[in-house]
């Protein structure tokens, strides 16, 4: 595995350290340069991600096996906390991409990843209903109407973590009726009519379009998570791990992420 690092400039934000302190941005990443040793045919590579960049990776995974012939773009698209489970009990994988920073944290503190990770987008909440909002929801207030069927993250998930951000900032402590292991399964449960509201991220909500209906959080009492990415120390296609990391934090990725509904930088 090449141990080349390309410092970030010490006007960046933060310095490259650990990631609690600062999550690196776009410009830290280093691009494939023609020393770079190309990929094999038949080449894989294997990227665990957040379930909530799903439309978006795919997409930049389509992009990226066009642009290098021969290579297969393979996906795990669950909760992220899900995916450190499984990264630190052996699951093979070359990218790992979270919904927040404290989960990477923890990747990163058990020795699962290489180098710094690198802040690539950020997306808040939203509360998602059924299109006919039979809960009569209109803000996050209305979520503990008597009666009323509400279904969010597990806390120890980000999606369910930025909700009691929520519930702090505002007052309002929720009584859901069930706790999912990501956001997807909120959308899912809403989106087939088994709850009146859930709270999801706002690319959900523009992901399940005609499935659902967004009602914002207001901004001041909303929570923002950062979405961090990085190779892997296990890797087993190390090059093309970066290549893959440096599609996402490129303008191709940003474009792709902005038009999922993600903040980029």
């Amino acid at each position: 595995m090449s141990t080349r690092r390309r410092r970030c400039p010490i006007a960046m934000a933060g310095a490259c350290a650990a990631v609690g302190l600062a999550i690196l941005t776009a410009g830290c990443s280093r691009s494939a340069t023609a020393s770079d040793p190309p990929p094999a045919s038949g080449s894989q590579v294997t990227v665990f991600a957040a379930s909530s960049l799903t439309a978006a990776f795919t997409t930049i995974g389509r992009q990226f096996e066009t642009e290098h012939p021969g290579t297969t773009v393979r996906f795990n698209f669950a909760g992220s906390a899900d995916l450190v489970a499984q990264l630190q009990q052996g699951a093979p994988a070359d990218v790992f991409a979270t919904a927040d920073i404290a989960t990477m944290d923890k990747a990163l503190t058990t020795g699962l990843v290489s180098g710094s990770p690198k802040g690539f987008a950020t997306n808040s909440l939203m509360i998602a209903v059924p299109p006919s909002n039979p809960g009569m929801i209109q803000d996050f207030a209305d979520l503990t109407k008597p009666g009323t069927h509400v279904v969010v993250c597990a806390p120890v998930v980000p999606c369910g973590a930025a909700t009691k951000t929520v519930e702090r900032k505002t007052g309002v402590t929720l009584t859901p009726v069930s706790e999912e292991s990501a956001a997807t399964d909120v959308l899912n449960k809403v989106a087939s009519g088994e709850a009146d509201a859930g709270v999801v991220y706002v690319t959900d909500v523009k992901r399940a379009a005609g499935r659902v209906t967004g009602i914002a959080i207001a901004t001041n009492v909303n929570a923002v998570n950062t979405y961090p990415i990085a190779v892997l120390a296990s890797s087993s296609s190390p090059t093309l791990a970066q290549q893959f990391e440096s599609m996402v934090l490129g303008p191709l990725g940003q474009r792709v992420l902005a038009d999922a509904g993600f903040a980029v930088q």
